[in-house]
């Protein structure tokens, strides 16, 4: 190891501050780590994926040209100088526990346009076309911190059957630390997580046998094997016994329990039935937990089938009509067909309900405190109205909304133009600087690497720095 003498602000003035963190990336995370005290026991992620238009939700332009503005008003929260739009009427009530982020940017090139891509980035906080394929960010959580509860993963994505799902990536980590997908939509009154107990015909002793059986089968694998491998997939045996066997795992996924008004407050909807879900997990221990969330065309309200049609995609691609009150099929229309227009129940309608749900949620419970809450979605949306009254793709500003885990609620970061398209605030965060964030919350140390099979050190989130205005 390297000793550094000079003070790092001599560098930084030198203008070497970049080259000394490529050089010695332990040595600037070791000084970011001086300034920063993480205190989240586990994380939320909202994953809102298709790129929601910040203009018409938390960075209102009321001032925009009259052709490109949005037509949602810009309404007050309560908290001096934060105002989002009327789309996010329950979600101002609650603004003293949130930070919005209004100077995201994504300047990474080739990665705009992509959604797959984008996807990757949010689910890892790493370019997804650098030399190495990175893992996700909760399987990194998994393998360092572990789970806090035996009984159920550490990482769990929900309900992971979205288009951009299977851009999750477990990367060069051992399988035990990928992240378990629930499937299907707890908005069914039928719906119940696949393969949460034993099979038809095998009683617990017989499976403990079976169990038992397997494990004296690996005698000379441990030898074989690199040690950090041969561990992982003991846990990952272990733990598929605890899931199997323990009835506090199904508790943990069944909704039924849960009292019928607190149901009714996130909506009980898809969207709104994936978000209690999200908490309900959080409250039993999960770490780390990514709600990747849309309205399906035909879904379950209250209990009872509801259809939206036309609505075969709803994500946040308001390429075409992002005003319509229906659906967003219109006569020669682009890539923004399937949605429904944003401010309708299964786009903002649903999403406000849901998420000021979860943050009084967790408020009440007491959870907030260590429970650090991120709503992101992979870009922004353009300043300017298409000629298919729709906007497309924007990378170089968005925002991004954080709650808990010492987060300073009643706080606006940076700031963009009267359009909504260019950051005007000194600061401007990427992709890199939220997984840094996360990890900086939880304590994980970047200055300990993760290492490839080929023993390569790999740091994490190295381009990245931890948000200093969320702490």
């Amino acid at each position: 190891m390297h000793k550094i003498e000079l003070p790092r602000r001599n560098f930084i003035g030198l203008g070497l501050g970049s080259a000394l963190q490529a050089m010695f990336p332990e040595y600037a995370f070791a000084a970011e780590r001086a300034a920063l005290s993480g205190r989240a026991k586990r994380v939320i992620v909202i994953f809102e994926q298709g790129g929601v238009s910040h203009t018409d939700t938390w960075d209102p332009k009321p001032d925009a040209p009259l052709e490109h503005r949005s037509p949602f008003k810009t309404i007050a929260t309560g908290v001096d100088g934060f105002y989002v739009t009327e789309l996010l009427t329950e979600t101002a009530r609650l603004a003293k526990h949130l930070t919005v982020v209004r100077c995201m940017t994504q300047p990474t090139p080739g990665i705009g346009n992509s959604h797959p891509k984008g996807s990757q980035y949010v689910y890892s906080g790493e370019s997804p076309d650098g030399p190495v394929e990175m893992p996700d960010i909760g399987s990194v959580v998994a393998d360092r911190l572990g789970s806090s509860t035996p009984y159920l993963p550490a990482n769990i994505l929900l309900p992971g059957t979205d288009e951009q799902a299977d851009t999750s990536r477990i990367g060069f980590l051992p399988p035990a630390f990928s992240t378990f997908k629930t499937g299907g939509s707890p908005a069914n009154p039928t719906w119940r997580v696949a393969n949460l107990g034993l099979l038809m015909g095998i009683d617990e002793k017989r499976f403990l046998n079976r169990r038992d059986l397997l494990s004296s089968l690996d005698v000379g694998f441990s030898h074989a094997g690199q040690p950090k491998d041969v561990e992982a997939m003991r846990a990952l045996m272990n733990q598929a016994t605890d899931m199997l066997t323990n009835p506090k795992t199904r508790r943990a996924f069944d909704l039924s329990a849960e009292p019928s008004s607190v149901r009714e407050r996130y909506g009980m909807g898809h969207r709104g039935q994936c978000y209690l879900l999200g908490r309900k997990l959080i409250e039993s221990g999960v770490r780390y937990v990514t709600v990747d969330v849309r309205e399906p065309e035909n879904s379950f309200r209250d209990g009872k089938q509801v259809s939206y049609p036309g609505g075969g995609n709803m994500n946040w691609d308001h390429h075409d009509a992002i005003y319509s009150t229906s659906h967003t099929n219109i006569p020669n229309g682009g890539a923004g067909a399937g949605r429904y227009g944003i401010g309708t129940w299964p786009m903002m309608g649903s999403l406000d309900r849901a998420f000021s749900a979860l943050i009084e949620d967790l408020s009440r419970s007491g959870l907030l405190e260590d429970t650090l809450v991120c709503l992101v979605s992979e870009f922004g949306r353009t300043p300017r109205i298409n000629e298919r009254q729709g906007r497309d793709h924007w990378t170089h500003a968005f925002s991004y909304i954080f709650a808990g885990a010492g987060v300073p609620g009643g706080q606006v970061v940076g700031s963009t133009d009267r359009d909504g398209g260019y950051i005007t605030s000194s600061m401007a965060y990427t992709l890199e600087d939220y997984a840094a964030t996360i990890y900086e919350k939880l304590g994980i140390d970047r200055s300990k690497p993760l290492h490839t099979p080929t023993n390569r050190p790999i740091f994490l989130a190295a381009k990245g720095k931890p948000i200093p205005e969320l702490f």
